[in-house]
């Protein structure tokens, strides 16, 4: 009985293991993804003043140190020394940008039996949303409005 009792103790824990360490994992890897998609949108708005100007087109700036910063720059804001941005890569043609993030998570029951936890990766990429076609240049200054319209706000 009491071997039975040492046996089913081992089992229970290693079953608490898998269920508790185990969402732990999956959760590091829902936040590496949720990190990668929120740096990826912010490295993605750094675009291309001029050639959206001249072109009509939106695209990325030639400067993978200031696309990569945005996306720094939000891996940072989550305070979290265990999130870090393993890879940020413009693509040639600077419409996409991928930016790969790692999240260290510990393991809890697991660990008793020398399985420390790991890194868990996320990755997304994304562009410059210019809706559908190319953005109108205005070419007459007639063309450029100057006055917005602003409505729900209260008159003064």
């Amino acid at each position: 009985m009491s071997i039975f009792v040492v046996v089913f103790s081992v089992v229970v824990f290693l079953l608490a293991g898998m269920l508790v360490d185990g969402g732990a994992a999956i959760n590091a890897r829902l936040r590496a993804n949720d990190v990668a998609e929120q740096a990826a949108r912010a490295a993605a708005d750094v675009i291309d003043d001029d050639h959206l100007r001249t072109t009509g087109q939106a695209r990325l700036k030639d400067d993978e140190g200031a696309v990569c910063a945005e996306a720094d720059e939000i891996v940072t804001a989550h305070g979290d020394d265990a999130i870090r941005r393993t890879r940020c890569e413009p693509a040639g043609d600077l419409t996409t940008v991928t930016v790969g993030v790692s999240v260290r998570w510990e393991a809890f029951f697991l660990s008793a039996i020398g399985f420390p936890g790991m890194d868990m990766e996320g990755s997304a990429t994304a562009g410059p949303e210019t809706g559908e076609g190319t953005i109108p240049v205005p070419t007459e200054p007639s063309e450029i409005p100057t006055e917005m319209p602003v409505s729900g706000l209260p008159d003064r």
